[in-house]
């Protein structure tokens, strides 16, 4: 059972040490994290009290599906007379001690146009920047949450398998991105893998070989993809895949809204010394990083201590890309979207808290040879971490 009380609580929390009287949830992931309903409104949330879920489309779906009271939103021109009747007495409170009401929201996604008309439908109100606060508040998943995150990760190692087992010399990227994406529908994956960031999309994920899979792209990961065509540049091409390269299998899979995120090296034969090194380096990397996967741990800490092996290792320039490619990050959080807080990067140093679930993706990308690399997905716990990634690790040599 989902506790809602607890995240508008959790959510209250940071809003009063912020001095925000209201905040204005607008973006569906975040209404859907907050309500259970993925319907078209502004959910506002006071410092205290009760929330409003005042909806323009649908309605009657959201009232069946929604655990916040819902409005309806009717005309933006008699929003502030809505809110006003809704809640009089922190409107009243407010008049009373001639100051604005303080609201946030989501400046992260909500495109200018539409705060603009919320200025001018809310003209006595100051507008602040609550990403961060709601992003933080989502970053620590409840039980229903990792639930749903391992089922997201036992029907991927499915798909995994199955796709292994079709792996043959002269198969198509795009053929076998087939196979993984009919085996995760049939188990349940939503068909879709959501991002926050602004211009940032993602399919299934990416099944790249060879050069194919080291091409560089718009894609903020370490290893893109060529794609099908530049109207979407990345993930599995028409490429066929040759004997003895690397083939990445970088996959999610959604269930109920919750995603998750691994890459495994798959070979038809072997590798040669050098990417085989690369490959085990950054299941060092990966063995290093678990080792201080507990709370209290800062996130740019476990980055440093990464770059720091992969210099020693002497592979810096191929270190989750390539020269002007290369990403700057070793990790990212995940849950309802694929590019959640905290983010293992240089300048983060929120610690880990349990709670969290962090996805871990060391990779090194050489060009026109292809990528290697592993990636799993962990929840911080008080005592330290557990994998939810459940796949087999190693690079998976496939005799032709």
């Amino acid at each position: 059972m989902i506790d809602y009380i607890t995240r508008k609580e959790r959510l209250q929390l940071k809003m009063k040490r912020k001095q925000i009287d209201v905040c204005l949830i607008t973006q569906n992931v975040d209404l859907y994290y907050f309500t259970g309903s993925m319907q078209t409104g502004y959910l506002a949330i006071p410092a205290e009290g009760e929330a409003q879920f005042f909806v323009r489309r649908s309605v009657v779906r959201a009232q069946q599906e929604s655990n916040i009271e819902v409005k309806p939103l009717g005309s933006l021109r008699e929003f502030e007379a809505t809110l006003q009747e809704s809640f009089t007495n922190l409107f009243n409170e407010a008049k009373q001690a001639s100051r604005k009401l303080i609201f946030a929201t989501e400046f992260d996604v909500l495109p200018v146009q539409q705060l603009q008309r919320l200025e001018v439908a809310l003209p006595d109100v100051t507008w602040v920047d609550g990403s961060i606060i709601v992003r933080e508040t989502r970053m620590i998943k409840d039980a229903y949450e990792i639930g749903r995150i391992q089922e997201a990760a036992r029907i991927v190692d499915i798909a995994l398998e199955h796709a292994i087992s079709h792996v043959r010399e002269g198969i198509s990227e795009f053929a076998l991105m087939s196979l993984i994406e009919t085996t995760l529908r049939q188990h349940g994956h939503l068909g879709l893998m959501r991002m926050r960031g602004y211009n940032q999309e993602i399919i299934t994920g990416m099944v790249g070989s060879g050069a194919a899979a080291a091409e560089p792209t718009y894609f903020d990961g370490p290893a893109g993809g060529r794609g099908l065509s530049p109207a979407s540049p990345q993930s599995a091409s028409r490429k066929r895949i040759e004997l003895n390269e690397p083939i990445l299998i970088d996959i999610g899979c959604c269930i109920d809204g919750y995603v998750i995120d691994q890459t495994r090296t798959v070979v038809i034969g072997g590798l040669d010394d050098q990417l085989t090194h690369a490959y085990r380096v950054s299941e060092s990397i990966l063995r290093s990083t678990e080792e201080l996967l507990r709370p209290g741990t800062l996130c740019d800490e476990l980055y440093f201590l990464a770059l720091e092996q992969a210099a020693k290792a002497g592979l810096s320039e191929f270190f989750m890309g390539y020269g002007a490619d290369q990403v700057k990050f070793l990790g990212h959080g995940i849950g309802l979207e694929i590019d959640e807080l905290p983010v293992l990067a240089k300048g983060f140093k929120l610690p880990l808290e349990a709670g969290m679930v962090i996805a871990i993706e060391p990779k090194f990308t050489f060009p026109d040879r292809g990528v290697v690399g592993i990636e799993n997905s962990y929840l911080i716990t008080a005592q330290g971490f557990k994998k939810l990634t459940c796949s087999r690790e190693g690079i998976i040599s496939i005799h032709s």
